[in-house]
């Protein structure tokens, strides 16, 4: 996809603590009946594109969002028997949030710019300070701590925006560290917040465990 092709307005997803980035996949379960709108609304249009966004809860208003989202093409879906659908998200573009646009669909539109995130369209992105020894060791220490388990020689064998994008997406860290992940310029620097972030939730990890004793 080309940056022409791309909308000036986009239909959003509000959806706090997922996370999309570009060239990965996300897999959604829609159910409620606005966002079975905006699904169907979205296959009528040639780009099949869904924004998502975090919402940006303040004291006042909970219905802000924050202004950089990532935008998805509808790759893959299925309907279940009961008019659910589990749809695949293939991110496309972060933009940037304008502002919001009034219309009668039960969605959330927004006006949006693509400038600044020209290196989304382009080729796969190489990291090229990663060291992938010294990352796997650090991860395998973090999964150890929290107890989970995985293929570790499918990621042995990753390429470095695969592994680190879809490690992102899928670690369970807050919202707001999900936004930083997501607003990381670089995938240097989204490894390096990636890593600052498992360090840091491993030594809370730590702190927990003496206090309990």
């Amino acid at each position: 996809m080309q940056a022409a092709d791309l909308p000036d307005i986009l239909p959003v997803f509000p959806l706090p603590g997922a996370l999309l980035l570009p060239r990965a996949r996300l897999p959604l379960h829609i159910f409620e009946p606005r966002y079975l709108q905006m699904f169907e609304d979205t296959l009528k249009t040639p780009q099949r594109l869904i924004g998502m966004v975090q919402p940006c809860p303040m004291r006042d208003d909970d219905s802000r969002l924050h202004a950089i989202g990532c935008a998805g093409r509808v790759t893959q879906f299925s309907e279940t028997e009961d008019g659910r659908y589990m749809i695949t998200l293939t991110g496309i573009s972060r933009y940037r949030v304008l502002k919001e646009v009034e219309g009668f669909t039960p969605y959330r539109r927004c006006q949006v710019s693509w400038e600044g995130f020209d290196r989304d369209l382009g080729k796969t992105e190489i990291d090229h300070g990663f060291d992938r020894p010294r990352f796997l060791g650090l991860l395998e220490r973090f999964f150890t701590s929290r107890q989970l388990s995985t293929d570790w020689d499918t990621l042995k064998d990753a390429e470095e925006e695969l592994l680190i994008n879809s490690l992102s997406m899928l670690l369970d860290f807050d919202a707001e560290d999900k936004q930083a992940l997501l607003e990381a310029p670089s995938l240097a620097t989204r490894r390096e917040t990636l890593v600052t972030l498992i360090e840091f939730a491993m030594r809370r990890g730590d702190s927990s465990e003496d206090t309990l004793q």
